[in-house]
């Protein structure tokens, strides 16, 4: 017995659609821990080259300001003390930031466009900060 192909003929409208969820689905931002890391190390997205403002914190001041600049400048200021300058690098899939030439290994517990939420293994008691991208302030004269 032989088998003839089966003519089947879709309308274009089905083949769009699915084609449409197809990429949706792959391109949904990571929920689990291990693909907001992944995330991470892509760092040319994500957290780098942006202005982050601390929205809650176990250890930093409310308002503080954070930019991980691309080359590894990590830039800290407070309305309440002077910029600081350290280092930041993510490498062999994990994040250290580098304070008054101390190192602190840091989990990025959640990154998204809206929040970076990180904890910092500082000696002592590890310190989780929630980021959000920074308000920018009104023009003044």
């Amino acid at each position: 017995m032989q088998s003839r192909p089966l003519n089947i003929k879709f309308p274009k409208s089905v083949l769009i659609f699915t084609f449409a969820l197809f990429l949706a689905a792959c391109s949904k931002e990571g929920d689990t821990p291990k693909e907001n890391i992944d995330a991470a190390g892509r760092a040319s997205r994500g957290f780098v080259n942006k202005v982050w403002q601390v929205s809650n914190s176990s250890g930093v001041a409310k308002g503080t300001l954070y930019v991980f600049l691309s080359e590894g400048t990590l830039l800290i200021t407070s309305p309440h003390s002077k910029p600081a300058l350290g280092i930041w690098k993510y490498e062999g899939g994990a994040l250290t930031l580098v304070e008054e030439g101390i190192p602190h290994k840091t989990d990025i517990l959640r990154l998204s466009a809206a929040e970076f939420k990180i904890r910092s293994n500082n000696p002592g008691q590890p310190v989780e900060t929630t980021l959000v991208p920074a308000e920018s302030p009104p023009m003044t004269k």
